[in-house]
């Protein structure tokens, strides 16, 4: 028995460790997994195929693998524009690229700024005689665009193209308020603010109506003349003007009414269209599938063309999303996290650094902590720009103020410079319930705001003195920056938001210009030659899981968000309206406090989980946004 418990003894030992062997194994294998990236090696020669099936925006969020394994709803694809920019000009002067390949079949659209980024970038790889194609089902405005700039653009023949132009509807619940006994509590400064007005009004303020009247007019008329100098044959004002003629003249036939009025070339099936890249990039000869082309996907490529890593570094930091207390992000602009980056940096010997901001704004606390970090370079005796991309409004115009010349293209929106907060008391709504509220108090704040038996004058009093007092501080830092008193902002402040064209003449944006333009202006006030310096983006560093996670995740919501005709995209519209009203619900119960925030601004970005703070002191403290 003694030698047969030695022999059982050793194979247990050596099932031990087979066991952590394999696990070893395993675990190293997931690793390597989790780590991989796409490889230059997958590049061939063909098509770049540039299959945007979401969204276009500045920075990409980071995915959590925990949240992505257990969210409900799969994440869509985010596409950075500058990326889809750096491999279009890869594309353009590679031999191995023979045509440029736009699938838009479940494109979710980006910003006005950003694409019209990647039409530029559009424009260059057709100056390089190469051709760029567009396939879609169904294109609306984002899309139509993109595909302007293409030298073909297809459409299925059960699809068509609807140019519906900026605006819609807001909901305003004033009388479903007055119904349930809700009463709204805004504070305000701005004549423009109109964020609050959904939970005052039943309907659009005159001056309301005015600000986004200017603002989508000149919005609308960029649209226009972006998609007319591409396509000039296109006949616009047919397709917008009177949109029901426009239809029946085709007979009903959506598809064939679009390439009547030159939005599209031809129709055709996926596979037709894939059969005419094929005739001009090459066969796929690693797959038998009707229509298949030689093709290279974006990530390899964008492994194969790095950017550019010589000479002296100019810093970017990216500011893109709601600007929120802490650590969040990228793609939500965590005021810690932004700050951390800009310090680290400090010691980098950066040449300039350029900020860029892509954000409605958000926490005020985040946004001084930002615009302080900002100055903290500043102090170093560099110079600062600050390129605009769609949204650089309220906290996002704050956390500019430092630059030395603010650049922002004729899209983009800015200003804002407003402060409001609402917060609910149900008085009424108990009231109607038979609930009554009543105790004891040792001063006029005790217990305040109370939500049941409603604010108290001197809470009102306090609430709206703590809106005024930020409201004078953000037109005074403003005044400081631009050069002018605050007598002078506050008369283009008033929370009135405006396009890049007016804040130019406003002086709220000194220049015309893109990421690159700031760079330049960058580099030669730092006395930096063409080709001795590189941008640095701060921050950009990829985790080892994001990638293959965000393909795993990416390829799951390309399977759940399949190619929409136009009635899908009316469905996916219906959608968003419920996700609105939720959004509204949300502002109005959240506690969110005073706020400096653009909240009429169109927005392609990321939903923000809020804290709940409780109490007159976290109100004041904690929950000021700009």
């Amino acid at each position: 028995m003694s030698f047969a418990g030695k022999v059982w003894r050793l194979l247990v030992g050596i099932k031990d460790g087979l066991s952590l062997l394999f696990l070893l194994l395993f675990f190293g294998t997931l690793f390597a997994l989790l780590s991989a990236r796409p490889s230059p090696g997958q590049v061939r020669e063909g098509a770049l195929l540039l299959e945007l099936d979401g969204y276009v925006v500045e920075e990409r969020s980071e995915v959590d693998p925990l949240e992505a394994l257990l969210a409900a709803e799969t994440q869509l694809a985010e596409y950075p524009a500058r990326d889809l920019a750096r491999a279009l000009d890869a594309a353009a002067s590679d031999d191995r690229i023979k045509a440029v390949v736009l699938d838009l079949s479940k494109f979710m659209g980006g910003g006005q700024v950003h694409l019209q980024e990647v039409a530029e970038a559009l424009d260059r790889v057709r100056a390089a005689d190469k051709p760029v194609l567009a396939y879609a089902l169904a294109y609306g405005d984002d899309a139509m665009m993109l595909a302007a700039h293409a030298s073909e653009v297809w459409v299925d023949p059960l699809g068509g193209a609807v140019i519906t132009g900026p605006g819609g509807t807001h909901l305003y619940y004033a009388d479903l308020f007055e119904k349930l006994g809700v009463t709204a509590h805004i504070y305000r400064v701005g004549t423009f603010k109109s964020a609050v007005e959904p939970y005052s009004r039943n309907s659009m303020s005159d001056e309301a109506r005015e600000n986004y009247a200017a603002l989508y007019g000149a919005l609308w008329e960029e649209w226009q003349a972006n998609v007319k100098k591409a396509r000039p044959a296109l006949e616009l004002s047919r397709v917008t003007t009177d949109p029901v003629t426009w239809i029946k003249d085709s007979g009903g036939d959506l598809a064939k009414a679009a390439q009547d009025a030159g939005l599209v070339d031809k129709l055709g099936s996926r596979v037709e269209f894939g059969q005419r890249v094929a005739e001009i990039a090459g066969q796929d000869d690693w797959s038998d599938d009707p229509g298949a082309f030689a093709a290279t996907d974006l990530a390899p490529w964008l492994a194969d063309n790095p950017a550019a890593s010589h000479g002296k570094p100019i810093g970017v930091i990216t500011i893109a999303g709601e600007l929120v207390d802490g650590d969040a992000g990228p793609g939500i602009a965590g005021g810690n996290r932004i700050a951390g980056l800009l310090d680290d940096a400090l010691e980098d010997d950066l040449a300039a650094l350029v900020v860029r901001v892509d954000s409605p704004g958000g926490s005020i606390l985040a946004s001084e902590e930002v615009r302080r970090a900002i100055l903290r370079h500043k102090a170093k005796g560099i110079p600062i720009a600050v390129s605009m991309a769609n949204l650089a409004a309220s906290g996002g115009y704050w956390v500019s103020t430092p630059a030395d010349r603010i650049f922002a293209q004729p899209e983009t929106i800015t200003g804002s410079i407003g402060v409001f907060g609402v917060l609910p008391s149900f008085e009424g709504a108990a009231a109607k319930l038979g609930i009554n509220a009543d105790g004891y108090r040792t001063t006029a704040l005790s217990g305040q705001p109370d939500l049941v038996a409603g604010f108290s004058p001197e809470v009102d009093a306090i609430l709206q003195a703590s809106v005024e007092s930020n409201y004078a501080k953000f037109l005074g830092i403003v005044a400081k920056s631009r050069g002018k008193s605050a007598q002078e902002i506050d008369t283009i402040a008033q929370g009135r938001v405006w396009d890049g064209g007016s804040a130019r003449q406003l002086g709220l944006v000194d220049q015309f210009g893109g990421l690159d333009d700031a760079l330049a202006w960058a580099a030669k006030q730092a006395k930096l030659e063409d080709g001795k310096w590189h941008a640095r983006f701060l921050g950009s560093k990829v985790s080892n899981y994001d990638s293959l996670i965000r393909r795993l995740v990416a390829s799951d919501a390309r399977e759940a968000h399949a190619a929409q005709d136009l009635f899908g995209q009316i469905a996916g519209q219906q959608a968003q309206m419920g996700r609105m009203l939720a959004q509204d619900v949300e502002r109005l119960m959240g506690a969110r406090g005073v706020q400096v925030y653009c909240l009429e601004c169109p927005r392609v970005g990321h939903a923000t989980p809020r804290a709940n703070p409780a109490g007159l002191m976290s109100l004041l403290t904690t929950l000021t946004r700009p």
